[in-house]
């Protein structure tokens, strides 16, 4: 059993996982349910990739007393007991949380069915963050492992803890050259290439940067911008962007269902610092110039943008820090082969194999078979 949800951070390492212990016959027969809600991006990605899913209620937890707070509560005591329904039908040997407001009823639910005795399924936590949020935070207690990133140095994982990586889908890892991933997107094969990603909603100050960069100043001849806007800002970007400076050197569009030709195809990408994106990144082995979202919960992004950055393997601008000028200095900076080749090879060092860390994880917890009948 698989949870979480609401974005594509908790989404997509859930389908990794779930893809990984297909590609090993020690899990076959492997029957996989992914608990979700209904207004989560899981609702639409996860029937899409194939998985079997389950829909329980859930609110996200507030930290002040409001009108709002009792609804949470509602939410999330009802979906409690749909999950106490889903898990007896189901009955789980290993149940993985992957981070979200949903998955904290889910995994109450399999611990009390546990009290009881009538289940012995264990529960993993992927906390794929420098910093866990609150949900992830309440969840700790009631799981027997936490699945780390990584470890701040000088740190040790707690009692709970195993560093595995964050799981990336297979599509990640699939071969392609550049010269194939840029035909692919449209692009000049033969040009230095700067991706641009802000997730499926897009960031406002990145785009803003770009959008006046391309029309403030020529690029260098070499260069080309694939710029993956988000949906929210694209209509306005469409207009702005048509008066670039270098004429066909930008490319710019909403969304990318699979972004792995654009990993492919960069020799540089900008983004947010998301446990996912990192994820991709370093799975991909792809230097990146990280703008971590300001005002993420106990701004984890810039946490854990910055123990990527110690690896080497990206550099870090803080979002009040972006404007045009700045961005085209870091990308003059970054964009020489040596720095380029350093930083992938850093990358390569930090991705690790996660998934072949989560299989083996799993695997221990095999033998005893745990479900009951």
């Amino acid at each position: 059993m698989l949870t979480g949800g609401g974005t594509g951070g908790h989404v997509y390492p859930a389908l990794a996982i779930a893809e990984a212990l297909s590609e090993d016959a020690a899990f076959a027969p492997l029957d996989v349910l992914f608990v979700g809600t209904r207004g989560g991006l899981e609702a639409s990605i996860v029937p899409k990739a194939g998985l079997p899913t389950a829909f329980v209620s859930a609110a996200p937890l507030l930290r002040k007393i409001s009108p709002a707070l009792f609804r949470t509560l509602f939410a999330n005591v009802a979906g409690f007991f749909q999950s106490l329904g889903v898990v007896g039908r189901f009955k789980p040997d290993v149940a993985v949380a992957t981070g979200g407001y949903v998955a904290l009823p889910v995994v109450a639910a399999l611990r009390f069915l546990r009290a009881l005795r009538r289940s012995r399924a264990k529960v993993a936590l992927l906390e794929a963050n420098a910093v866990p949020g609150l949900t992830n935070r309440l969840l700790e207690p009631l799981v027997d492992e936490v699945w780390l990133t990584a470890l701040e140095p000088g740190t040790a994982p707690g009692a709970k803890g195993v560093v595995t990586g964050t799981p990336v889908r297979a599509s990640m890892l699939r071969p392609l050259s550049p010269r194939e991933a840029r035909l692919t997107l449209g692009l000049d094969p033969s040009k230095t290439t700067i991706v641009v990603m802000g997730g499926s909603q897009g960031a406002r100050s990145i785009n803003d940067a770009v959008a006046t960069l391309v029309t403030g100043r020529e690029l260098p001849p070499e260069w080309q911008i694939l710029h993956v806007s988000g949906v929210r800002d694209h209509a306005g970007l469409v207009e702005r962007e048509r008066a670039a400076r270098s004429p066909g050197a930008v490319h710019l569009v909403a969304y990318l269902e699979d972004p792995r030709a654009a990993y492919a195809a960069a020799d540089l990408v900008v983004a947010r610092s998301g446990a996912s994106t990192l994820g991709e990144l370093a799975a991909t082995r792809t230097p990146a110039l990280l703008v971590p979202f300001p005002f993420a919960t106990a701004d984890h992004q810039a946490l854990n943008a910055a123990a990527f950055a110690r690896s080497g393997a990206a550099c870090v601008v803080a979002d009040a820090d972006l404007d045009a000028e700045r961005l085209f200095a870091e990308l003059q900076a970054l964009l020489l082969p040596e720095r380029l080749a350093a930083m992938r090879a850093a990358a390569h060092e930090f991705a690790g194999d996660p998934r072949a860390a989560v299989r083996e994880r799993v695997k221990r917890w095999l033998p005893a078979k745990n479900s009951l009948p």
